[in-house]
């Protein structure tokens, strides 16, 4: 029965005794203002019986079906944060192949730091609320939103890049120090800078939050300079390293983070990939205007790529998720 639990999960397109999950479905919600908190956006991915379609919202072309039923089960959730600036559709199809292949996926627009409201994005407050923002998400998922049924409380897992990999390293057990990380400050004039060299700068109050049992971290901001910072991390941890790094995190950072976690991860570097290359391929329309985020140097196949990371991170929760 494991076994054939394990196979179903595992699939793209999978037979399993309730249904047969052909697509990904996608709805837009809204977890509710609480606490003075505002309220947040979210996309939630789900499995779903219907045939695959391109659905086009804004500028992206999504492949999933709008408002699908979840096709009856349990299936493990995956909750994604994104990096500075960016949005639930950063890493669009991730969340679609995670959906694909059986698993229950949710991500937010950070409060302040996403790509439609950034009145916070330059403040250590976008920082150290992230964690909370995904504790409020997952609260919603598992208690409030309508399929919640359908969740498999056990098994629940983070993805996270940048400004998100960070997070999913506070919620596993990770204390970030940053008075002492040496992080870049490329804009002196921001609030952030001078934040984060004052004592009171890492939080005492931890968010770490014992449901999440497995986290994929790409090219995380680092706020943690020593081993003493991670040594509470217990979960599987798959990290991911761009070769070239970029918008202040660089790939000898991440080796650092990789030696100080107490216990091995699954290690992936990626050849000729910059920092933004862990984002989704953007839409034509979009390469232009965002060069820096949308492009790569000559000879790397973002796509190709992306083939290689979701069916990586799939292998990955599948496995530690069980």
């Amino acid at each position: 029965m494991r076994f054939l639990v394990l196979l179903c999960l595992s699939l793209v397109s999978a037979m399993c005794g309730t249904g047969t999950v052909l697509a990904a479905g996608l709805r837009l919600i809204e977890i509710p203002s609480a606490g003075g908190k505002p309220s947040m956006r979210a996309a939630v991915w789900s499995p779903c019986a219907a045939t695959p379609v391109e659905t086009r919202i804004g500028p992206f072309a999504l492949q999933a079906v709008r408002d699908c039923p979840v096709v009856d089960g349990q299936y493990p959730l995956v909750i994604i944060s994104h990096g500075f600036g960016g949005t639930y559709f950063s890493h669009r199809d991730t969340a679609a192949a995670l959906a694909d292949a059986g698993f229950i996926v949710a991500a937010i627009n950070h409060p302040g730091d996403n790509a439609i409201d950034m009145k916070r994005a330059g403040d250590l407050s976008a920082l150290t609320e992230r964690p909370a923002d995904i504790v409020r998400l997952l609260d919603h998922m598992l208690a409030n939103w309508n399929d919640a049924r359908f969740i498999d409380a056990g098994r629940i897992g983070v993805f996270g890049f940048s400004r998100g990999g960070y997070t999913a390293l506070v919620l596993a057990g990770g204390v970030p120090d940053f008075p002492n990380t040496g992080l870049p400050c490329p804009d002196g004039q921001a609030a952030v800078c001078a934040q984060m060299l004052e004592r009171s700068a890492s939080p005492e109050d931890r968010v770490y939050d014992a449901r999440v049992k497995a986290v994929v971290i790409a090219d995380p901001l680092n706020a943690f300079p020593g081993r003493a910072d991670l040594r509470d991390i217990k979960i599987p941890v798959q990290l991911w390293s761009s070769e070239r790094g970029g918008d202040g995190v660089a790939p000898e950072d991440i080796l650092g983070l990789r030696d100080d976690l107490p216990a091995k991860p699954d290690y992936q570097t990626v050849k000729g990939a910059g920092h933004f290359s862990f984002i989704t391929p953007c839409p034509a329309e979009m390469e232009k205007a965002l060069a820096e985020i949308c492009g790569d140097i000559a000879g790397f196949d973002r796509a190709e790529f992306h083939r290689r990371l979701n069916s990586e991170v799939i292998r990955f929760f599948t496995a530690s998720l069980r």
